[in-house]
């Protein structure tokens, strides 16, 4: 029985492998973000950072270039699904064809790619506003497809959405218990490029660490 078992699994395997599929990640349905710096790093690091008012002219979304190869034929996005999915499937081109991903933003689990968006935790147009517009364009194809830092995450799409290009002023996770997560992870993306803040945004990162 164990060598029957053992040669249908393996039939199996090459069955799948034939289909073009392959498995790309394991473990637990959980977003797998980069661990963001300490409240308390980040409270030093929000001190410093320019405090300046925003500034939106010129900016175009096109100035960002995204999805940029990571891997094979995986790009930014197929490589954060997998990243933060649990027992993800790809077929050949590293499209996602099964999976399970949970949103850390609202609590949401869900089984279907197309149902989530990869959020720039600091939205691009944000970050034209606050110093970006200064860049070459390969400091910004470099941000919109950072893979290191904390800054790229599979959520919900419909609250990636409601969030757009909003700062913590006006937007911040609706699960409250990820909200210290996420302002440590605002912080830490803006500091590490040199971003400024303005008063509002920063008076409300500030509300929230004091809170961590």
């Amino acid at each position: 029985m164990p060598g029957t078992v053992r040669r249908l699994a393996a039939a199996l395997t090459t069955a799948v492998l034939a289909a073009g599929l392959l498995t790309a990640a394991t473990g637990t349905a959980d977003a797998a973000l980069p661990t963001p710096i300490s409240a308390s790093t980040a409270r030093t690091y929000l001190s410093s950072l320019k405090v300046a008012t925003e500034n939106r002219t010129g900016y175009s979304r096109s100035l960002f270039s995204t999805w940029d190869t990571i891997s094979g034929t995986c790009n930014t996005r197929e490589w954060i699904l997998m990243r933060d999915g649990a027992g993800v499937v790809t077929d050949s081109s590293c499209a996602a064809v099964s999976g399970t991903w949970y949103s850390p933003y609202d609590g949401a689990t869900w089984t279907a790619a197309s149902d989530l968006d990869i959020d720039h935790l600091v939205p691009l147009a944000e970050a034209w506003d606050s110093g970006a517009s200064a860049w070459t364009s390969t400091r910004r194809e470099q941000f919109a497809n950072d893979i290191t830092r904390p800054q790229l995450l599979a959520v919900t799409d419909n609250v990636n959405q409601s969030k757009g290009d909003q700062d913590p002023a006006t937007w911040l996770p609706p699960l409250t218990s990820y909200r210290c997560t996420y302002v440590r992870a605002w912080v830490q993306v803006k500091y590490y490029y040199g971003l400024s803040v303005d008063t509002a945004e920063k008076s409300a990162l500030a509300g929230v660490l004091n809170g961590c």
